[in-house]
């Protein structure tokens, strides 16, 4: 259904070494940069980034999340640990398991460098 996700930034240098480290713990060779934007392709999804082209500010969604797909609990706990360690804020509740409509779920949140929230997420 998706070619690819977006998320803005207003410090790209930062955004690379944030993402860098984040998307490593799935695997995920290091971004190219392309000017004003940076792109990580892994798994047959593609993930960018990028500066306004507009010429405004970056800001995030509000509602929104981008969901990463995790093999297990202990890789969602690398992912989460990387993105905290490289600039990132933790969010919702601490990693672990919830339960729901959807089924048993391993998930762990955090927000970007620029607000972004994100999700690693282990169906159970």
């Amino acid at each position: 259904m998706f070619s690819h996700i977006m998320v803005g930034t207003n410090d790209l240098k930062k955004a690379k070494t944030f993402y860098d480290a984040l998307l490593a713990t799935l695997g995920a060779p290091p971004s190219f940069v392309d000017g004003h934007r940076m792109f990580y392709m892994h798994g047959g999804g593609v993930f960018g980034v990028s500066e306004p082209i507009n010429g405004e500010p970056a800001c995030h969604a509000n509602g929104g999340t981008i969901g990463f797909t995790c093999a297990s609990p202990e890789q969602a706990d690398a992912w989460h640990a990387a993105g905290v360690a490289n600039g990132g804020t933790t969010c919702e509740d601490p990693p672990g398991v919830r339960e729901g409509g959807m089924g048993k779920m391993y998930l762990a949140y955090l927000r970007d460098p620029d607000g972004n929230k994100l999700c690693a997420i282990h169906r159970m």
